[in-house]
């Protein structure tokens, strides 16, 4: 437990300060691309998204749950195995890429450049997937932190230089806030890719054992595929979510720029405030993914129920102030972006959104840590058509409108957090007020 605590308290502190300066990169690109931009910006990002999914193969959390339940004399094998698959796999996704990207129409509105963009992104995503897995199952925690710190701070300095140095069009404007992107996962790679080499090193000298190639692709892969589907998916519904809102809000009477410009304002704006402290969230999903893949490789249950009981206690503790403080302070939080009372209500009506959001992100590490991805992804496919249904037909309403989407995707939250926590609770045979074991099945 101290372990975990310490790792997730470092990662916390680094993703603190990082999003700080997300929320600065979010206020320049709100300032440079207006309201109407953000919309087409957020738009075109599932898509590319999804690109990057498919490049990553979910390896962090493969090779992270490897690292956790090997000895380390079998670490140096497996990553020079998981190296080549990534090789290979990179290659072929680059290939399909060339192929196919020419003809997804998404890209049309957008400049020419960006499916460049998006191609170069892959090897860079790769590679340093294989590296982030490494440090996570080691539990390296500071590497990961500076990475993550690293790669937004890049992304600003990046987008504050060229947008005060020059004025652009508003296709070449998100054309440069991409390339941001771009660069700042380079500069990642640089980082990770030496600490990485260094490591490698390091293992050389110790006493290695050797493991077959198929016989890491195939553990690799048993959590790789199942987690990448369940990330697709949701890459996928993501992607499609900007077309449904606008659809819906086109049906209920709106025109095509004013839809555009309120889903800019409740994902550029709304979603950008109410996801600040989520980087508590994400700090504990990376540190529990080892932890409790370790503890489930040795059948710890005690220490399985802990872990649960602490994490669901400290969401609690700052989940709820944090929605409290949403909810009163919406306007003067908004208008640091745009003066809209349009936004003021998007975050306030959002506050379960974001809540039993705080809670998703772990239990979905806790659920890879236990195996239990098939479930996840079904939880997904479930919730997320059930949530998309209410979006359609309520933001259809005149009456409605964004308000109708917002209740579909409170709902969605909602009813994936439940399926979520009951599946653990059945697993590690705890009862669902953490008060007392229940006859678990591990």
């Amino acid at each position: 437990m101290k372990t975990f605590f310490k790792g997730a308290l470092l990662l916390v502190i680094a993703a603190f300060v990082g999003e700080c300066v997300e929320f600065l990169v979010n206020l320049v690109l709100a300032r440079e691309l207006g309201g109407h931009g953000m919309g087409l910006y957020m738009t075109i990002l599932p898509s590319i998204f999804l690109v990057v999914i498919l490049a990553s193969l979910e390896l962090p959390v493969s090779i992270s749950k490897f690292i956790a339940e090997k000895e380390s004399k079998y670490h140096h094998s497996m990553l020079k195995h998981a190296t080549i698959f990534a090789t290979v796999f990179a290659a072929i996704i680059i290939s399909l890429s060339f192929v196919i990207l020419p003809f997804i129409p998404v890209f049309d509105e957008y400049h020419p450049l960006v499916r460049w963009v998006v191609i170069i992104l892959i090897p860079i995503v790769s590679y340093t997937s294989i590296a982030r897995g490494y440090f996570m199952g080691v539990q390296s925690m500071g590497k990961i932190a500076i990475s993550n710190f690293l790669r937004k701070a890049i992304q600003l300095l990046v987008l504050v230089f060229v947008f005060q140095l020059l004025e652009f069009k508003l296709q070449t404007s998100i054309l440069i806030a991409l390339c941001a992107l771009v660069v700042s996962d380079i500069v990642v790679l640089g980082y990770l890719g030496y600490e990485y080499i260094n490591q490698l090193r390091l293992l050389k000298r110790k006493p290695t054992a050797f493991l077959g190639g198929k016989m890491v692709r195939k553990n690799l892969l048993a959590v790789s595929l199942p987690t990448t589907a369940m990330r697709i998916f949701h890459a996928i519904s993501h992607a499609i979510q900007p077309f449904l809102i606008k659809a819906a809000l086109m049906r209920a009477g709106l025109t095509t720029t004013v839809a555009t410009e309120h889903f800019g304002l409740m994902t550029g704006v709304a979603l950008t405030i109410g996801f600040f402290p989520a980087f508590i969230a994400h700090s504990f999903l990376i540190v529990l993914i080892p932890t409790v893949s370790e503890a489930y490789a040795k059948k710890d249950v005690g220490l399985l129920h802990n872990l649960l009981q602490q994490v669901m206690k400290l969401t609690f503790l700052y989940g709820v102030p944090a929605v409290v403080i949403f909810y009163y302070f919406a306007e003067p939080l908004t208008h640091i972006f745009f003066e809209s009372s349009a936004a003021t209500t998007y975050l306030q009506m959002l506050w379960p959104y974001f809540l039993f959001h705080f809670f998703l992100i772990p239990m979905q590490a806790y659920l890879i840590g236990l195996g239990l991805v098939k479930d996840a992804f079904i939880h997904n496919v479930w919730s997320t058509v059930i949530s998309f249904s209410i979006m359609f037909v309520l933001g259809s309403i005149h009456s409605l409108q964004m308000e109708g989407i917002i209740i579909g995707m409170n709902m969605g939250a909602v009813l994936l957090t439940l399926m979520h926590y009951l599946t653990i609770c059945k697993k590690i045979g705890i009862s669902v007020f953490l008060t007392g074991p229940l006859k678990h099945s591990i």
